[in-house]
């Protein structure tokens, strides 16, 4: 049976970007447990915090595995995708890559029978949050004035996108097939920003 540092460690390592409550809830104990975990984890640098602002009030700590972190468990299915990756790159052209990933982003939207034109933006935002969180993102929205504000926490594909950028059009056709209008990436981890940010504007 696994311990709860275990358990911590394979949830972020699914999750990363996880909140002392998403991980309580995960590991099924309270959060002072949590923390107490936390704290031994950072300690021996397999685990780092960052602040994550969320709308009003203090910021909260989102949690990710260190690299040191990473290498605690096996790595056969990194170097998988890694080897699936490359050798589709030397099969087809950069065009055809990007349509290939922009079709798997579309099925996996088309799995949850997604229409844009049914229903309101927020419900259609309510639904693509659903469909992120259980692909495995993490993410959190905002709305302004005019827009949504998507930012993408976590990604699921950050450890083989570094080498393999193209696969965020995954990321893309996901949340572009939920709304009729365009969608823009203002910011984006793999050029060096601290998180992927999509802007979803609202229709008058």
């Amino acid at each position: 049976m696994k311990s709860s540092r275990e358990k911590i460690l394979h949830t972020l390592l699914t999750y990363p970007g996880s909140t002392i409550n998403d991980l309580a809830e995960a590991v099924g104990i309270n959060g002072i447990s949590i923390r107490h975990h936390l704290t031994a984890l950072e300690a021996a640098d397999l685990v780092t915090a960052t602040e994550e602002r969320h709308g009003v009030g203090r910021p909260r700590l989102a949690y990710t595995l260190t690299e040191k972190g990473v290498e605690e468990f096996p790595k056969r299915y990194f170097k998988l995708s890694e080897r699936l990756l490359t050798s589709l790159k030397d099969k087809l052209s950069p065009d055809e890559i990007t349509v290939f990933f922009k079709e798997i982003g579309a099925k996996i939207a088309k799995d949850y029978q997604t229409n844009p034109h049914l229903g309101s933006i927020q419900n259609n935002i309510e639904l693509l949050q659903k469909v992120l969180t259980e692909e495995g993102f993490v993410i959190d929205i905002n709305k302004n004035e005019d827009a949504y504000s998507l930012t993408l926490l976590s990604c699921p594909y950050n450890q083989v996108g570094f080498s393999h950028p193209e696969i965020c059009a995954i990321d893309y056709e996901i949340i572009a097939s939920f709304f009729p209008s365009p969608i823009k990436i203002e910011t984006c981890i793999l050029k060096g920003d601290t998180h992927c940010v999509y802007h979803i504007p609202i229709e008058n």
